[in-house]
Formats: structure tokens, C-alpha cells, sequence
């Protein structure tokens, strides 16, 4: 399967690198520090169960939007705030028969992006924890999985992705599952960011559960009145983040950290945005989104 990855960060380098691995032709569509280091080197891939350079002839690395042109299966990484014109920057060098995968946080960027390209697109929700260690370096430090929406490439595409070792799921729910994901999102992120820690050290704070368990019934809320079915183990899921990702710093976190605008706007800020149109009241959403757009504010000069 030829495969582009358009916006190869932490989340793409790893899933490409992966699909790369198991012998399919993938380009990463990245930042020149990433594409010099992976053209030079390879891609380094440090996961928990090894660590190995992957690179031609079935990996390269491309800084252009153009590099898509051939590909069967594009991985959509970029970040949510970028949907939209990223879409537009891929639109004219697109198979049309190309499935679009949306890789991201948040639960609206498959309709979002739809408004860009014409192209199949079919939303996945991801549950990994990398980072980016270095240029061209991506370290894995647990999960992997995607749950996928349907589409007629789906099922194909999920046993390309499990014959690379990485557990995939074709859902009927993926709205459902998107929702799971950004309680998980707004539980975590905002927080991890403020206080710049890792989820394991993060839940230790005093009142943290506390303060989770507010956000997380906040979320519940919206989205039952926003009709969506959630799966019945999401409290569960929550507390089951900071055992399996106990060295996860959120993206949120990482983007704060560099100096970068984050996706708060659709994670915390979503909720709030749809609580206000839905009549339910979102205090501890309000407070971290506030909290975290005054962190970026601040370091952007805009306060």
C-alpha cells in the first residue's frame, strides 16, 4: 500500500513508520528539521519493545503537501486547528479514489475536513502515547491503538495496520468512541499542561481525581444532550490512562512547553462551545480552557 502522512509529528511518524516497517511505501509530510534527519537517517523508531531506523526504500520524508499525489491511504496528523487549510493544501494532489484516515483530537474534524476535500474520509480515534525525542527521532511510550469509522477501504486498511502491529477496531460508534476520547482529552491535557507532569505524577496532586471527576461529568452531560451514545466504561478508561501512560506528557503539555498554540479550543473549549448551545452548564471546562488560553496568550505577547 503506498501511504502519505500529512503531518508527521509524534502521532504520524509513529503509525508511518510502523505501516513503513512492515514493508508498505509511506512518505511523512513533516517540518524540515524532520524531513532533513529522515531523509539523512532514517526514521528512528523507539518503541517499548525496540528501537530501529526506518527509512528507504520504503520510507521518505517530504516537507511539500504535492507528496501525497500517489497515495492510496493518507494519514491525516495535523493538529485541529490546522484542519481545514491543511485539507486545502492536499485537495489538488489527491487520488480520487484515496481514503483520508483523520488521526486527531477532537470530534469534528472528519466534518470539518470534508468541507476541503472530496476524497473518502473516515475519522479514527487514537489512543497512543509517543513524543517527538528528537529531529526524525519518535518515541513510543505505550498504547497504539485506532478505532475506525467505516468506509469501503476500512476493513482493508485495518488488516494492513494489525499486520503491522497496530490494534485496530472498525466501529459503528466512532462518534461515540470520539467523545471517549476527548473526555479522556479534557481530563488530562488541560491539567498536565498547567503543571507541566506526566499523567502517572499528575493524579498524585491533591484534588486532581477530584477536580477529573468534575470535567469528566461535565462531559457526560453535553453529550447526552448532544445524543451521543458513549461506551459504558469511560470513568474506567480515565483512571486507566494514568496506569498505562504514567510517562505521558499531553500534546497540550508538549505544545505549551515549546511555545506553540495548543488544540484547547477543541478539546475543554469544544465542550463549553456545545455546553452553551445545549443549555449545560461546564464551570471546570471553562476554568482550564480559560486557564490554558492565558498560557498562550501570555507567551505569545498577546497580554
Amino acid at each position: 500500500m503506498k501511504v502519505a502522512v500529512m503531518g508527521a509529528g509524534a502521532v504520524g511518524c509513529y503509525y508511518g513508520g510502523m505501516l513503513a516497517r512492515a514493508g508498505h511505501d509511506v512518505v511523512l509530510i513533516g517540518r524540515s528539521q524532520h524531513v532533513e534527519a529522515i531523509e539523512r537517517d532514517g526514521l528512528r523508531l523507539e518503541t517499548q519493545s525496540f528501537d530501529e531506523r526506518v527509512g528507504a526504500p520504503h520510507l521518505r520524508a517530504s516537507a511539500d503537501a504535492s507528496a501525497v499525489a500517489s497515495a492510496q491511504l493518507v494519514l491525516f496528523c495535523v493538529k485541529s486547528t490546522d484542519t481545514v487549510s491543511a485539507g486545502e493544501s492536499i485537495a489538488p494532489h489527491l487520488q480520487a479514489d484515496a481514503l483520508v484516515l483523520t488521526l486527531q483530537n477532537g470530534v469534528d474534524n472528519a466534518d470539518r475536513l470534508r468541507t476541503a476535500i472530496t476524497q473518502e474520509v473516515a475519522a479514527a480515534v487514537v489512543y497512543v502515547a509517543s513524543e517527538m525525542a528528537g529531529p526524525g527521532h519518535v518515541r513510543h511510550n505505550g498504547r497504539g491503538e485506532l478505532v475506525i469509522e467505516p468506509s469501503p477501504s476500512s476493513e482493508t486498511v485495518a488488516h494492513a495496520l494489525i499486520s503491522a502491529g497496530v490494534p485496530t477496531e472498525v466501529s459503528a460508534n466512532v462518534r461515540g468512541a470520539l467523545w471517549a476520547k476527548l473526555i479522556l482529552n479534557c481530563a488530562y491535557n488541560a491539567l498536565s499542561a498547567i503543571s507541566q507532569l506526566p499523567y502517572g505524577r499528575l493524579v498524585q496532586g491533591v484534588g486532581v481525581r477530584d477536580a477529573m471527576r468534575d470535567v469528566v461529568a461535565e462531559c457526560k452531560a453535553v453529550a447526552q444532550a448532544d445524543g451521543v451514545t458513549l461506551p459504558p466504561d469511560v470513568d474506567a478508561a480515565v483512571r486507566r490512562i494514568a496506569e498505562t501512560m504514567q510517562e505521558q506528557y499531553s500534546s497540550t503539555a508538549q505544545d505549551l512547553a515549546r511555545g506553540k498554540r495548543s488544540e484547547i479550543d477543541h478539546l475543554n473549549g469544544f465542550v463549553v462551545q456545545r455546553g452553551e448551545a445545549l443549555g449545560v452548564a461546564t464551570p471546570a471546562n471553562r476554568l482550564l480552557h480559560t486557564i490554558v488560553k492565558l498560557v498562550e496568550d501570555k507567551a505569545h505577547g498577546a497580554i
